[in-house]
């Protein structure tokens, strides 16, 4: 497929702002974020240029685990407001050519949802096959050696019938049985009930676990992540059902759709995103996401810049003109990036987050931008264990209790790759809680809100803030968005375990990214004739046409020839 055979969608150019609801802005004192809190202030993500919303759940729900866990598909929950405030964002954000990305939790329910209630009541009930429900094994145990995201084991025994009911997250979350045709029916008719209120699409949750084997096999691979996972993830099934999904709904809008795909290659990253197969716009991996630590093993790495080149190089070239590519470096499941990959001292951590959003914004593929990151938010300090909200966190640290790990150790950890990290409240002041809330914060204020808010962001033209302003809107200007969006890809020095450095290039134009992931100076030379500086995240000018200085965490981006 050439270039000019892929058909251009609005989404290939659109960067994407993800907000966490809880933790955006409380409009009404209660300590927890909420839709009208979104409403007011979505002038700043206009500003930013952000022109999607991907909104994490605000489904009715007990938050067992902060709204991925459903009861209602077609309500909102009380503390986030109502179905009016809901079509109010919709509405105030087209206004300002904002599209809002709703999330798709199809994987499983609440077991507070009318569905579950039902199926759980008898072996008789209609809709007990909306569920996984098996027998024990002849010895009582579980019906498979599969495991959970959030408890040792997939499955939940029920006392009144006797069987086992299937959970790939928290026992509150039962998964859904997609061989049911009544199911996957009863989801496509939810997502026509939110597309026609006009959203501009979906991020699907764990979108490639749906499709579950009919023998339910044990699992043999207990190396590389929860036990069970080479039989329900990416299997041809999930392929199936996204198939249909895009016949019977999405085929029907001219929507964005992002899969949530853990366990995927980049051939993987094709089958679903190659816009031939029908099936979503592209998906999220989560290959870069493993180089600094074995997650279901509570093992921290050294960040390899070497690995990680390579990585994101496959993605660029295997999708090109074959899929699409997100490109993200934080989310609701993952730190803060400037405390990852870059440097959060205050000595560095403005510059190297500019770094960072450089080295990424300039890739091909959809960028996502998570709230805060725009700030340089850092990771919060956590004491104990009690402190922490996040349901992975206290699993992960009873596991690592477990195998004797020292508490410290464990803490240590947590410190470094807690999901509450990215949970912690958005700084948007120096006020009383960062302006965040009149009232208690649901989780913790980062006490560093004094010095890293948007008050000061915005108002210092220097700020990261701005920055990524500059990033956004040369993504979409004439002289450079075609080969941002559209270019091709050509990594160099791929052994170079400092800086990174890689090319794009389209239509006789091309561009070299330049980006130094160090807090050392670092000097290089490459084959090319430097024509002009278009983004340097420093205030002074490149010192040579050939020999590039690099300060700490610098970075640059050259028109050549």
């Amino acid at each position: 497929m050439s270039t000019e055979q892929l058909k251009r969608r609005w989404w290939h150019n659109a960067v994407v702002y993800q907000i966490y609801p809880r933790s955006f802005n409380d409009s009404n004192g209660d300590g927890i974020g909420d839709i009208p809190g979104i409403i007011e202030k979505l002038d700043y993500i206009k500003q930013l240029g952000a022109n999607v919303i991907w909104l994490s759940p605000v489904y009715k729900s007990p938050m067992d685990d902060n709204g991925y866990d459903i009861s209602d598909y077609m309500d909102i929950a009380p503390e986030f407001g109502t179905m009016e405030d809901m079509d109010e964002l919709i509405a105030q954000a087209d206004e300002r050519g904002i599209k809002i990305v709703m999330d798709l939790v199809a994987n499983h329910t609440s077991d507070e949802h009318p569905w579950f209630i039902e199926s759980k009541s008898s072996k008789d009930n209609p809709k007990r096959d909306w569920y996984i429900w098996k027998d024990p094994k002849e010895d009582g145990s579980e019906p498979n050696n599969w495991e959970s995201f959030f408890t040792p084991k997939a499955w939940t025994f029920d006392e009144p019938s006797g069987q086992y009911y299937c959970h790939l997250f928290s026992k509150k979350q039962p998964d859904l049985n997609w061989a049911n045709p009544e199911v996957r029916d009863a989801i496509y008719s939810m997502m026509h009930f939110w597309l026609k209120k006009g959203l501009g699409g979906f991020r699907m949750d764990v979108i490639n676990m749906i499709g579950k084997p009919s023998d339910y096999p044990d699992a043999t691979i207990f190396d590389s992540g929860v036990a069970g996972w080479e039989h329900w993830s990416n299997n041809l099934l999930v392929h199936q059902y996204l198939r249909e999904m895009h016949d019977k709904v999405l085929s029907h809008y001219d929507v964005l759709t992002v899969g949530e795909t853990p366990f995927t290659t980049t051939l993987d990253g094709r089958y679903y995103s190659h816009p031939d197969r029908n099936e979503v716009s592209m998906i999220f991996h989560f290959e870069h996401m493993s180089i600094d630590r074995e997650e279901h093993n509570a093992v921290r790495k050294p960040f390899d810049l070497v690995e990680f080149k390579s990585i994101m190089s496959k993605w660029q070239d295997d999708l090109y003109q074959k899929g699409w590519n997100s490109l993200y470096w934080s989310n609701h499941d993952q730190p803060r990036a400037v405390s990852r990959y870059g440097c959060d001292s205050p000595e560095y951590r403005v510059i190297s987050a500019k770094m960072l959003g450089t080295a990424l914004h300039m890739m091909s593929g959809t960028p996502y931008i998570y709230q805060g990151e725009e700030l340089g938010m850092t990771n919060k300090f956590f004491a104990s264990i009690d402190e922490y909200n996040d349901l992975m966190a206290k699993f992960h640290y009873q596991k690592m209790m477990g195998k004797g790990i020292p508490e410290q150790d464990a803490l240590d950890f947590l410190n470094y790759f807690s999901r509450d990290h990215a949970r912690v409240p958005l700084q948007w002041n120096t006020d009383t809680n960062a302006g965040f809330t009149t009232g208690t914060p649901w989780l913790a204020i980062n006490e560093n809100y004094v010095d890293i808010n948007a008050e000061q962001a915005i108002s210092d033209d220097n700020s990261i803030y701005h920055y990524y302003r500059n990033l956004i809107s040369l993504r979409k200007s004439d002289e450079y968005g075609d080969v941002i969006v559209y270019g091709n890809h050509k990594i160099l020095d791929e052994n170079d375990a400092e800086v990174y450095a890689y090319l794009r290039f389209y239509d006789g134009k091309t561009l070299l990214v330049v980006a130094n992931f160090t807090a050392g100076n670092q000097t290089r030379s490459y084959d090319f004739q430097l024509k002009k500086v278009i983004v340097n995240n420093y205030e002074d000018d490149c010192s040579s046409i050939q020999d590039i200085t690099l300060k700490p965490y610098q970075a640059y981006i050259f028109n050549v020839e």
